[in-house]
């Protein structure tokens, strides 16, 4: 029961922030123009998907992409925060899936319009165990990836974003308040893919699996 109260309380989310086309590679396999600002939009609660749920393939797409992202938990309230104080405003990362109807996404997108149908459906963000960020990590890029199947599909490293993620946080800050609790996807290495039912996709840190949902 204890264990549970802690799980249950890790779960409780603020506001899920994402951020798009964050590395060059991605924009490039997607035809996007590399962004000289974090391309920012957001997801709904209830878009988070809650542990020991199962994943449901959308009824309204027939092109079903994972995004592989690390993910920052904010520890601390704040808004207007300059860049070199950004560290202080977050105190824990895992690795999480931005689920994407690419189809749904590219109508919109050529019509002109909000995206949010395409990304922000409930229970299209996934999101794994959270790791501290100490000290020693703190300075080191984060490497991780995602697998289909038990086959690598993406790979990424923070050092190769374009937007670090005191930049991202301070960025956001300019527009909306950070609260204890808010997640903030930081974007998506190339490789993004289909995926279908039966599927069981893998999220890991490093070496450490931080995830693991099957496509239902």
């Amino acid at each position: 029961m204890l264990c549970l109260i802690v799980i249950l309380k890790q779960w409780i989310i603020m506001k899920i922030f994402c951020v798009g086309r964050n590395y060059i590679e991605h924009a490039k396999e997607l035809g996007n123009n590399v962004p000289d600002e974090p391309v920012i939009f957001m997801k709904p609660k209830n878009a988070l998907l809650p542990p020991f749920s199962p994943f449901y393939y959308p009824e309204f797409s027939n092109e079903l992409h994972y995004e592989v992202e690390l993910v920052l938990r904010i520890s601390k309230n704040g808004r207007y925060i300059p860049p070199k104080q950004a560290n202080k405003y977050y105190n824990a990362i895992t690795v999480g899936i931005d689920f994407t109807a690419r189809d749904i996404q590219n109508e919109l997108k050529q019509k002109g319009l909000p995206w949010e149908k395409a990304k922000a459906w409930d229970n299209s963000a996934v999101i794994g165990n959270w790791v501290d960020i100490t000290k020693e990590t703190a300075n080191k890029p984060f490497i991780f990836s995602l697998k289909n199947n038990d086959e690598i599909v993406q790979e990424g490293n923070s050092s190769n974003m374009i937007f670090s993620f005191d930049t991202i946080i301070a960025h956001i800050s300019n527009y909306f308040s950070l609260n204890i609790g808010d997640i903030i996807f930081t974007g998506t290495p190339a490789g993004v893919g289909e995926c279908v039912v039966g599927d069981i996709l893998q999220g890991f840190l490093a070496e450490e699996k931080m995830f693991e949902v099957e496509i239902k």
